[in-house]
């Protein structure tokens, strides 16, 4: 499946990009709005991720011009804007979905694989042809409940075939779909996959006619006989491997971003300084607005919800017509300190980078039911978890006085007056700490 991102926050599009990499997705990515629209007519595209605020041509203008030319690929916004007329606007244009920055990665992919999934509303998640199955969601492959290890390019020839089930391929057209503009293959090299293919279904007990060559034409899938039509049937899939990818390329993009992110920050001083001295111009506070813009959205969707904070406020004094009030030059100027603060300070690796890294991440769990806590703490082990138990509020406090962990799981019925508050604690600290609370009760009483 091929997706064209246009996003003109590079560290955005570069981690979208990364994320849906690690998903077998190939992604191109536009950097404004012209150059998204020659992407979109040189290319078949299977979906579109749009920012709306873009360069040269807007995202909500790309897409109104994308459906009046008449392309039916799903097209998923990006706003920073969480009004209903944005919204709008957005699905007035022609858009399938939207998605408000900040927003989190595995929603994001979740939604693509749902309008993927809604293009071709005859599939099921699973994709099957006979004995022939896929998940799009774990990315496995099964003949026979027999596991196939594919090559990327493999699964994405096979993805390809079986979201298109009645559809020749031609070696050019393979190609359009399944690499990018910077990397294209001979044609040739596409029967080099496709036989490695048969030769890898052939080993799992399908025929060497699954993929069929028709002659003149290009590759498709052998039509089912009646029998095996009646065998297929659709179930629910799997999306564990895909939140994995996920969590790994995100982690791998926040670290990226966070090393990177401070020539933005040093147009915002440079803008403050200037409106201190009164020598604020219309082109500097237009590309500091923008910067701060940019970072509301890539600072909130990478964890920094604090500095997202401190970044809108930003914006929103640069877009003020009396941004030149002394009052507000000084609240401008506590701002950036803070986000400069916020971004400086060593700040503890999440517990996603810390699973993306070698260091063991640590868990504590709290919980007084020994018969709860032994298979959580055996699970944990083998996911390679350093594991501390606490069987009460009071030892749980003394525990990440003194671990600081990662992730707390959380027993509400071990006194759940005091539970509560320790969650409250747990929320509160800086970082907070990752909880997960789990309890038998369906009502809570809070007080």
């Amino acid at each position: 499946m091929r997706i064209l991102v246009v996003e003109d926050d590079e560290a955005i599009a570069l981690a979208i990009a990364t994320v849906l990499n690690k998903q077998n997705y190939v992604t191109d990515v536009a950097a404004d709005g012209q150059a998204g629209w020659e992407f979109a007519a040189a290319c078949d595209y299977d979906l579109i991720v749009l920012d709306v605020m873009l360069p040269k041509l807007d995202g909500i203008s790309l897409c109104r011009k994308l459906r009046t030319e008449g392309y039916p690929m799903p097209i998923l916004l990006l706003t920073a804007r969480n009004t209903a007329t944005d919204k709008v606007m957005g699905l007035d244009a022609g858009a399938d979905d939207y998605l408000v920055k900040p927003f989190d990665f595995q929603e994001l992919t979740a939604r693509i694989r749902a309008l993927l999934r809604r293009g071709n509303s005859t599939l099921p998640p699973i994709l099957e042809w006979g004995s022939l199955r896929l998940d799009p969601g774990t990315c496995e492959v099964t003949y026979n409940n027999q596991s196939l290890h594919l090559t990327p390019k493999e699964y994405g020839v096979l993805e390809l075939f079986l979201r298109n089930q009645q559809r020749v391929f031609s070696r050019s057209a393979i190609i359009d779909h399944l690499w990018s503009f910077d990397d294209p293959p001979e044609e040739d090299t596409i029967k080099s996959h496709i036989k490695g293919l048969r030769q890898k279904l052939k080993a799992a007990g399908a025929t060497t006619d699954l993929i069929e060559t028709v002659y003149g034409l290009g590759y498709r899938l052998k039509p089912l006989s009646n029998e095996e039509k009646c065998q297929s049937q659709a179930i629910d899939p799997e999306s564990s491997w895909a939140e994995q990818q996920t969590m790994l390329a995100v982690a791998k993009a926040r670290a990226d971003f966070k090393a990177g992110y401070t020539a933005r920050l040093a147009v915002l001083e440079q803008a403050t300084n200037a409106l201190k001295a009164s020598k604020l111009d219309e082109q500097l506070r237009s590309r500091a607005e923008q910067e701060a813009h940019k970072l509301t959205g890539s600072l909130g969707s990478f964890g920094f919800a604090e500095g997202s904070r401190f970044a809108l406020e930003i914006e929103q004094i640069l877009q003020t017509e009396n941004c030149l009030d002394h009052a507000q030059s000084l609240h401008l100027g506590e701002l950036v300190t803070q986000l400069h603060q916020e971004m400086a300070n060593p700040a503890k690796p999440t517990f996603i980078e810390a699973v993306a890294s070698d260091r063991r991440p640590q868990l504590l769990i709290v919980s007084d039911d020994p018969q709860l806590i032994e298979p959580l703490v055996k699970a944990a082990a083998m996911q390679k978890m350093q594991v501390e138990t606490a069987i009460n509020t009071a030892a749980a406090r003394r525990a990440i006085a003194t671990s600081n962990p990662d992730l707390v799981l959380l027993d509400l019925c071990n006194g759940t007056n005091d539970s509560l508050m320790l969650l409250m604690e747990l929320s509160n600290r800086m970082p907070p700490v990752p909880t997960l609370v789990f309890t038998g009760r369906t009502v809570l009483q809070t007080g």
